[in-house]
């Protein structure tokens, strides 16, 4: 079973640490601990038709480190990213486009796919407006909730995906 390491990208707060426990875990903690420098986690996507069986290797970055995360030793090899954004703090989505653009420049090709969390938060309707970026044709941008685990494994399954459609 090969084994590809995914980068989880956001600003501090956003629930990247809530969304990679509740993949791995199935539980969703209330009480906030944020993440110093990297938790790395692995999660085993199950085959799908057109893939075998994945290892993610999951690595959980703090939110701290804004573009700078791109020149980290951290980054190396990294097959994908997952960019997070806060549904209810609006700010954050137009970090998830910055970040996007900097994973791109420094990983062509590569997969970067769009989680906007805490869907239980905000009602569709009141939603703040997703930046054009993340819905275009041809992005993966998912809303889910680490809180009730809705699209999580989807957000992951779909990263799988893209992966394997790459190759590497």
């Amino acid at each position: 079973m090969t084994a590809k390491k995914v980068m989880l990208l956001g600003e501090i707060g956003v629930g990247k640490s809530s969304l990679a426990r509740r993949l791995v875990f199935d539980k969703f903690e209330f009480e906030y601990k944020p993440t110093i420098g990297v938790d790395v986690y692995r999660y085993v996507v199950p085959d799908a038709p057109g893939r075998a069986p994945m290892s993610l290797i999951i690595w959980d970055t703090d939110g701290n480190f804004g573009d700078a995360i791109f020149r980290h030793i951290y980054m190396k090899e990294a097959s994908a990213a997952l960019i997070i954004g806060d549904i209810s703090r609006p700010a954050t989505l137009e970090t998830m486009v910055k970040l996007a653009q900097g994973f791109s420049d420094a990983f062509p090709g590569r997969h970067a796919g769009f989680i906007v969390n805490k869907s239980d938060l905000v009602p569709d309707a009141e939603a703040a407006p997703i930046p054009a970026m993340l819905t275009r044709p041809g992005t993966s941008y998912i809303r889910t909730s680490a809180k009730t685990g809705n699209n999580v494994g989807r957000a992951f399954d779909d990263a799988a995906d893209a992966i394997a459609r790459r190759g590497s």
